[in-house]
């Protein structure tokens, strides 16, 4: 039979007279059905919902009576059976289809409650087993959610304990349950089951050691609606669990834009979470000065040191718990976000005093394991592992003639890490441990180095005998000349041109002590 389309669907209201209930989240089953039993309905039910609908002495029959055959392989099989399935996919606004009711002693079922085993959960348990975890993937729930969902023009599902309510509002008012409900509802339940199976195929590819899969299964529920996008004329909203990492306890919802910038910080401070105090200013989505020292509020004055225009309106992040004096530091210019682990006592009350800004405290960084990263391209998606490499002084190989000296080489690594995270071509130039200047996003590496160098020098920062860093190797001579006579010492890039050696013997040249780290920290 061809599939109709929605609009010829019979649209009546449904009225309910008997329901299937079956959930291993027992959350407000009870209060569901007594309310479905005051109103006459019939209940199904099996094991422990059962049980527990009886203790609390509501009638039920046992699924095991209806279908004449008795629960099987210690539960695993019992509502696999025509009885309920001819009762559930009966379209009922069908003589045929209920003529074949009637011939088999079938009776529709016109409201089904299930949701599913918590594979989810256990899996994310900690030393679970490869059978508790294949024990809790469910079969027969997902099977009686697919046909009750498909069959909605004549069923109502429900698969979740936060739909009750307002189902038992709609069905106590009306007597009966909308057609636009129940499409709603089966829409959330193909959702459930979607999500349900990702999770599965991705405990699969886990155990067996597939990063990345023939089959990109992705499910990621809602987190929040946004106002906008990027701009105002485009739609937005937010999916995941961001609050496992931040909480925005103070001012407006966060934008589409502010979530952009916020994921940027967070990704650049992870890399220097366990360091000294460190601060980072962040603009759209680009450092525009970092800096570590013994304090946060000299660190912040020195990030801010490298660019005193961009940081207004920008966002600022802290690796420790943010203290009353670095606040009004960050408070003498506007600044939209301010991220830190915790706060200090009466600083949260002194930030607050401007409404409009957001303030938000860091629940966890994100992780340095192999996590994935997505974005979406013409036809389809770019999958690949999240960048978390990192290098100590041992890794660092040195091809000039002089070598670094103590201080350069913690400068060396710090400009490292900075770099990482500045747009391609990026350049970076530090000095005791903070930024000088921020060349970013440019076509030509020497032109991110020019900006740079005139960053610095716009705002009065000397670059004699400071460390230039490279995200990815310098093709010619003329980068590595340009950083020398800007006063750079040193230089840390991943090395592997064709002319590295010219480059190599251009540092020579001019004194300077370059390293390879031999890995690129590309950022597009």
């Amino acid at each position: 039979m061809p599939l109709q389309p929605l609009s010829s669907f019979p649209e009546n209201p449904l009225t309910i007279k008997r329901a299937l209930l079956s959930v291993s989240d027992k959350s407000g089953i009870s209060e569901l059905a007594k309310t479905l039993h005051l109103h006459g309905v019939e209940i199904i039910s099996t094991g422990g919902t059962a049980d527990k609908l009886r203790k609390e002495g509501i009638p039920v029959t046992d699924v095991n009576e209806l279908t004449g055959f008795p629960e099987s392989l210690g539960g695993r099989v019992k509502t696999l059976h025509p009885k309920i399935h001819g009762g559930i996919l009966a379209r009922t606004s069908l003589e045929t289809d209920m003529n074949e009711l009637r011939s088999l002693n079938i009776n529709p079922i016109e409201l089904v409650v299930v949701n599913l085993y918590p594979f989810k959960k256990t899996v994310e348990k900690k030393n679970v087993t490869p059978v508790e975890a294949i024990e809790n993937i469910d079969i027969g729930g997902p099977a009686m959610v697919r046909a009750a969902a498909k069959n909605f023009a004549h069923v109502c599902i429900l698969t979740s304990p936060g739909q009750y309510e307002t189902f038992i509002s709609e069905f106590e008012q009306q007597q009966s349950i909308s057609f636009k409900t129940r499409r709603s509802l089966a829409r959330q339940a193909f959702g459930h089951t979607a999500d349900y199976d990702s999770h599965i195929a991705r405990y699969f590819n886990d155990y067996e050691g597939i990063e990345l899969p023939d089959q990109l299964t992705l499910s990621i529920s809602k987190s929040g609606e946004l106002r906008y996008g990027e701009n105002p004329h485009q739609r937005a909203s937010v999916y995941g669990n961001q609050s496992d990492f931040i909480d925005c306890f103070h001012g407006k919802e966060l934008s589409y834009n502010n979530y952009l910038d916020i994921d940027s910080a967070l990704e650049l401070m992870a890399d220097f979470k366990d360091d000294e105090p460190t601060v980072a200013i962040i603009k759209h989505t680009v450092p525009c000065g970092v800096a570590a020292d013994q304090n946060l509020n000299d660190a912040y004055k020195r990030a801010f040191a490298t660019d005193k225009v961009s940081p207004f309106g920008g966002i600022v992040i802290v690796n420790k718990p943010l203290d009353l004096q670095t606040a009004e530091s960050i408070d003498s210019i506007f600044t939209e976000i301010i991220l830190a682990p915790a706060y200090d006592d009466g600083v949260i009350d002194f930030l607050k005093q401007k409404k409009n800004r957001r303030l938000v405290a860091i629940n966890r960084f994100p992780s340095e394991k192999s996590e994935f990263r997505i974005r979406t391209i013409f036809g389809g998606t770019l999958y690949q592992q999240a960048d978390h490499a990192m290098i100590i002084p041992q890794d660092l190989k040195i091809v000039t003639k002089r070598k670094p000296d103590e201080s350069e080489i913690a400068d060396l690594m710090f400009a490292w890490k900075v770099v990482k995270h500045v747009k391609s071509n990026a350049i970076v130039y530090a000095k005791n441990r903070s930024t000088c200047g921020i060349g970013t996003g440019q076509t030509s590496r020497v032109e991110s180095s020019v900006i740079a160098a005139r960053k610095a020098m716009n705002a009065g920062l000397s670059l004699k005998g400071s460390v230039i860093a490279s995200d990815a190797f310098f093709p010619f001579p003329d980068g590595v000349i340009a950083a020398a006579q800007s006063g750079a010492s040193a230089i840390i890039q991943p090395g592997g041109s064709v002319r590295d050696q010219e480059i190599i013997e251009a540092a020579n040249d001019h004194n300077m002590t370059m390293v390879f780290t031999n890995i690129r920290h590309f950022k597009h």
